[in-house]
């Protein structure tokens, strides 16, 4: 079963304390999602290491419930 916006909002905010999360489904389908992640934990940090932070708040469930995720990170301004 698809992971909702909701639970991937969820997800993203578990991890990411304080960050502000912009949903759209790219396909209709709940299953095609991109990201618009803003969080002061990304300062400092190169876009790599940004994306990871992201993917890492879904552990095994990328590819499976989540089957794909374009992200975009940015910094507070």
């Amino acid at each position: 079963m698809p992971m909702t916006a909701q639970a991937i909002e969820e997800a993203i905010l578990a991890a990411l304390p304080g960050a502000t999360v912009e949903l759209t489904d790219l396909a209709g389908d709940n299953d095609h999602w991109a990201a618009t992640v803003t969080a002061p934990q990304f300062v400092g940090k190169s876009r790599v290491a940004q994306h990871k932070l992201v993917y890492a708040a879904f552990g095994g469930r990328m590819g499976g419930e989540l089957h794909a995720l374009q992200v975009t990170t940015r910094t507070p301004t």
